[in-house]
């Protein structure tokens, strides 16, 4: 994709990082505590998966859900999860409704953790013509986030994602 169409994919994913990176230090440090933006949030616990087969469960138990049945058409696709060779980021593959998770990075499978299925799960949602990382795909990744890991992760990503100056909506 062009650079004009997906115009906010540095910022969402430097967004993401640095959520990612709070999720790691409560979980290394057992401080799930933290200050953003002048509140102070305990961070819930994010699910991490050690297999290929455990993110599909997942998936499938997600896209199960009454209400996003309810809130996204695409729900009633099915989503395949493959391996993604390399360490690169995961992707989404629409053609083919599959979401592509690298394994490992060094000794850490960094992407088998809910916000990265999340992230991509947001893609599958997405309408046809949508910009890549627009601000509808930010929405519909932060209500996931917020509604499936918890309101306070569905706050720490707004919060971030608005402090990187990513559109919303």
């Amino acid at each position: 994709m062009s650079r004009a169409r997906d115009a906010q994919r540095s910022a969402v994913y430097d967004a993401e990082q640095l959520v990612r990176t709070m999720f790691d230090r409560a979980e290394e440090r057992e401080i799930r505590v933290v200050q953003v933006m002048g509140s102070q949030i305990t961070l819930p616990v994010e699910r991490k998966f050690a297999s290929l087969k455990s993110v599909q469960t997942y998936i499938d138990a997600v896209l199960a859900l009454d209400w996003v049945a309810s809130t996204w058409p695409g729900a009633s696709r099915v989503i395949t999860v493959r391996a993604r060779s390399g360490s690169g980021a995961a992707h989404y593959e629409p053609d083919t409704a599959t979401i592509a998770v690298p394994l490992h990075h060094g000794n850490r499978a960094w992407a088998l953790r809910e916000l990265v299925v999340l992230h991509e799960l947001a893609h599958h949602f997405a309408d046809e013509n949508e910009q890549q990382h627009g601000g509808a795909f930010v929405d519909r990744y932060i209500t996931l986030v917020g509604e499936i890991i918890g309101s306070e992760a569905g706050f720490v990503l707004r919060a971030m994602m608005a402090e990187s100056g990513v559109r919303i909506g």
